[in-house]
């Protein structure tokens, strides 16, 4: 009987317990799981900035290729196909920039098991497009280089996270509002900003033939070696025509871009006697922490010192 006592209070004594933890679950604070981000992946340093600017600490963020490497041709490592697979958007540039030369960027998509326009979208929707003068059907990939385009990316950035993550549409909102607020006033100010140089000093000499949309929206000349990077580069005849353009105007300087090499423009400054005032951006940000490492700093940076190789 003694026993039967001592049992039945152990027993009571441990359901006593468990009760004690239940409620004691239930009414202490839970710590909310967090919620699952939007895997975002994006082609190149300049989307991935741009995508940053609008999703901020809302999304997971892969930029496949790395800063200061030309896009046209990439051959994609096992982590980028891996990412492009769990991705729920991937945002290329499009205009035949990631599709051109050996089309990694198709075959990639391919591979990761990702749908055009279901999972992966073109940043440069909207934008309208120059062509090529060696090729008049294959586009000029190049339109981030126009302020203006810049904003339209924003905007395709904007429209496609909002409807991928409704939850957080507001947030997106508010975020590219802001952005393309200052990409604004960058290009209001630029669109006058050539205008104190003589027209005939304003040919822009760069080794590939990038700038279209930047001369056309910023009234300057562009001329080039070779016209986009997934062709020759350096051929007699590119150095020739590029020489000829140079003679017949008043440029003081000229300029390379910093995702190529600089063997072609030192060749053309040797002939010119003319030097290389700075390096340019075009297909890639600047490393984190140098000048040039966000899309905005990148243009401001390409203004700046053109207007003054132009100037001086």
């Amino acid at each position: 009987m003694k026993k039967l006592v001592l049992t039945i209070v152990a027993v009571g004594a441990m359901l006593a317990g468990v009760f004690a933890f239940v409620q004691q679950r239930q009414t202490r604070p839970q710590t909310p799981k967090p919620a699952t981000q939007l895997r975002v992946v994006t082609t190149n340093s300049i989307l991935e900035d741009m995508v940053h600017q609008v999703g901020q600490e809302r999304i997971q963020l892969y930029s496949i290729v790395q800063r200061g490497t030309d896009p046209h041709e990439y051959e994609p490592r096992p982590s980028d196909v891996s990412a492009t697979a769990e991705a729920d958007v991937i945002f290329h540039n499009g205009l035949n920039l990631e599709t051109g030369g050996n089309g990694w960027f198709k075959k990639m998509v391919t591979t990761a098991g990702k749908r055009f326009d279901g999972d992966v979208f073109a940043a440069s929707t909207g934008v309208t497009a120059q062509h090529l003068t060696t090729n008049v059907e294959e586009v000029d990939p190049h339109a981030w280089l126009d302020l203006n385009n810049g904003i339209q990316y924003v905007r395709t950035i904007t429209k496609t996270l909002t409807q991928k993550d409704p939850k957080n549409a507001a947030y997106y909102q508010k975020n590219a509002a802001a952005y393309t607020a200052k990409l604004a006033r960058l290009h209001r100010q630029a669109q006058s900003q050539f205008r104190d140089i003589p027209e005939q000093q304003r040919l822009l000499v760069t080794s590939e033939g990038a700038f279209k949309y930047f001369s056309a929206a910023y009234h300057v000349t562009p001329a080039y070696i070779w016209e986009i990077n997934t062709e020759a580069q350096g051929t007699p005849e590119q150095m020739q025509a590029v020489l000829a353009k140079i003679d017949q105007s008043a440029v003081r300087h000229l300029f390379v871009e910093t995702s190529v090499s600089p063997k072609s423009m030192n060749k053309v400054a040797k002939e010119t006697g003319l030097s290389v005032y700075s390096k340019l951006f075009t297909d890639s940000l600047a490393k984190p922490g140098q000048p040039g490492d966000t899309y905005y700093t990148m243009m401001k940076w390409n203004l700046d010192h053109i207007h003054a190789g132009l100037a001086g």
